[in-house]
């Protein structure tokens, strides 16, 4: 679950992880863990972390963050990651994702493995891959798309 932070704060770590030369693409709440996910083009490193830590432990103090106690998490978004939005999608054409959507005649889920051929903005963000399976091409809006991970490919 995706969590709220006061706008200053959250903007404070945005500024954190862009000093950094990360990109603050996720915050997570749950189980008593605080989570944010960072992102970097050359791959997110322990220093990364570590330095966005310190510095966001420092910030949600002084902000006041939480009535209770919590564990603060820092990670990259890992082999598996989540597409978070169009620069995720243009950013990995040409490789394997699952993607989990609502087929709009039925209201259903449906997760298919493939590879993702395009990704268009023009007209509405749009995205098609090629099943893995069955070879079939698949049309989907974006809004279609519930979640969508890279598939590690062995």
């Amino acid at each position: 679950m995706a969590v709220a932070l006061n706008p200053t704060i959250e903007g404070e770590l945005r500024r954190i992880a862009e000093s950094e030369g990360c990109e603050l693409l996720e915050v997570e709440f749950k189980g008593g863990v605080l989570r944010f996910i960072l992102d970097h083009p050359a791959g997110v490193t322990l220093e990364h972390c570590e330095s966005f830590s310190k510095q966001a432990s420092a910030v949600l103090d002084l902000g006041d963050f939480g009535s209770s106690s919590y564990v603060l998490e820092v990670s990259s978004p890992g082999l598996d990651r989540k597409l978070y939005g169009p620069r995720d999608y243009r950013r990995f054409t040409g490789r394997l994702v699952r993607v989990t959507f609502r087929v709009p005649e039925t209201g259903r889920r449906r997760t298919v493995v493939g590879t993702l051929e395009q990704f268009s903005e023009d007209g509405g963000a749009r995205l098609s891959m090629r099943d893995r399976e069955s070879g079939e091409t698949l049309e989907l809006r974006l809004e279609q798309v519930t979640v969508a991970r890279l598939e590690i490919d062995l």
